[in-house]
C-alpha cells in the first residue's frame, strides 16, 4: 500500500512537470510573440476605389487610401510599391532609405511620390510618426510588395546607369551592361 501512494505520488509529480513545462514553453511562445509585434507597424485601410483608366499608370487602376502609424525609431522592412505612391507626413519624420544607398528625410507637413518599383525601406524618428498614403496601382497587384533584404533598383534614369552604375543594380534584376541598363530604363519610360 505503501509503494502504491508512492507510485501514485511519483506519478502525479511527473504530470505535474510536464504540466509545468507545457506552461513554461506556452508563456515562452506567448511572450515571443508579444514582443515581435509589441512594435509593429498599423496600416488601416480607409478606402478603396477602382477606375477603368489612370493616366498615372495609363490603364486600369486600384486606389488606396492607407494612414500608416509607427513607433519612434521603428524601421520597416525592404520593399516597393508598384505604380505610384504619394504620401503625406501628417505627425512625425520618416527618413526613406533608398536599396542603392541615401535617404530622404521627411518632415510633419511634407509630402512626397515614390514612382517605379524603387526598393526602399521607412525609418520613423523620434517620436510615433502618422502618414497618409495614396497608391495608384494597376489592378490586380497589392500596393506594397515586400522583399527578403536590400536590393538595388531598379534604375529610374539612364544617367544612373553611367560610369558603371549599371552594376549597382539587383532588382528586378543585374544587367549585363552600360547599354542593357539604359535600355531598360528607357522601356520603362
Amino acid at each position: 500500500m505503501i509503494g502504491q501512494v508512492q507510485t501514485d505520488f511519483e506519478s502525479t509529480k511527473g504530470r505535474g512537470m510536464k504540466r509545468r513545462r507545457k506552461l513554461i514553453a506556452g508563456a515562452a511562445v506567448v511572450a515571443l510573440f508579444v514582443g515581435v509585434t509589441a512594435h509593429s507597424a498599423v496600416m488601416n485601410i480607409l478606402a478603396v476605389g477602382t477606375t477603368t483608366y489612370s493616366e498615372v499608370i495609363n490603364g486600369p487602376a486600384t486606389l488606396t487610401f492607407r494612414q500608416l502609424l509607427m513607433d519612434p525609431g521603428e524601421v520597416s522592412g525592404w520593399h516597393y510599391h508598384p505604380g505610384t505612391l504619394i504620401s503625406v507626413v501628417k505627425r512625425g519624420t520618416v527618413a526613406v532609405e533608398d536599396g542603392c544607398g541615401g535617404e530622404d528625410p521627411h518632415n510633419t507637413g511634407e509630402a512626397f511620390e515614390a514612382v517605379g518599383e524603387r526598393v526602399h525601406r521607412a525609418k520613423a524618428g523620434g517620436e510615433q510618426l502618422e502618414e497618409f498614403n495614396l497608391f495608384i496601382t494597376p489592378q490586380g497587384m497589392m500596393p506594397t510588395v515586400q522583399v527578403p533584404e536590400k536590393r538595388c533598383g531598379p534604375p529610374v534614369s539612364r544617367q544612373e546607369c553611367k560610369r558603371d552604375g549599371w552594376r549597382d543594380f539587383d532588382h528586378p534584376r543585374r544587367f549585363a551592361n552600360q547599354g542593357d541598363c539604359i535600355e531598360f530604363v528607357r522601356r520603362q519610360q
